[in-house]
């Protein structure tokens, strides 16, 4: 109804002969022609808006298809980068592996004196079975309680130690074991190796380290 009075208002105000105006017939065929025009006006603008919806949907889809792409493949290159940097790792760990396969306390290092004020001793061939005894009664006293014979303890066995370790390095290691560790590599291996338990300053002197040395030349 709103068109109607629309349309009769626009008619009104055309300048159009009263005679034909009152025509019936035409006045219908003029109602005609104008919803006719807006009918059309008014189908192409809904066409129009749903070809827009369509083109927007579309273009979102598209947009949101770029972005997964886009996003996989930073994803894929990452994950080379990583890949890539995990092989060097592996890489450098089976380099530097063989090394440390073997534990301190067992490792032999012949050539190794360590460091403290014995620098050379000489071990005669035959036992010295006199200073032996006395390094052991020394062991029993002082160093029994951390290392046990055949067996890991608080700290490493002694039997054999010699096929491991020089004897300069055994004394220092009795003498002065903190200057050791804080300067020696393979004292500060052990100290780790054995949970972080110094061994204890008991403090012999040069001549009782050099007995209890000789009482290891026996196991």
């Amino acid at each position: 109804m709103a068109y109607l009075t629309e349309l009769e208002n626009i008619v009104s105000q055309i300048n159009i002969p009263c005679n034909i105006i009152k025509d019936m017939y035409v006045r219908n065929m003029i109602y005609i022609i104008f919803f006719d025009f807006w009918g059309v006006y008014f189908w192409g603008i809904n066409q129009y808006n749903h070809k827009m919806k369509r083109l927007s949907v579309l273009g979102t889809l598209a947009l949101f298809a770029f972005l997964l792409i886009a996003c996989g493949e930073k994803e894929e290159k990452s994950k080379d980068g990583f890949s890539i940097d995990r092989q060097k790792t592996t890489e450098q760990q089976t380099e530097t592996t063989p090394e440390n396969t073997t534990k301190a306390s067992e490792r032999i290092e012949l050539e190794n004196k360590g460091v403290g004020v014995v620098t050379s001793v000489d071990l005669p061939t035959e036992i010295d079975q006199a200073m032996a005894a006395n390094g052991k009664e020394l062991y029993d006293q002082l160093c029994l309680a951390c290392h046990r014979i055949g067996k890991k303890f608080i700290g490493p066995a002694p039997n054999d130690i010699l096929k491991r370790r020089t004897p300069e390095w055994v004394m220092n290691m009795i003498l002065d074991p903190e200057l050791m560790v804080k300067e020696d590599p393979l004292a500060r291996e052990l100290l780790i190796e054995f949970n972080g338990s110094p061994m204890a300053n008991q403090g012999l002197t040069e001549e009782e380290a050099r007995a209890v040395l000789e009482y290891f030349r026996t196991l």
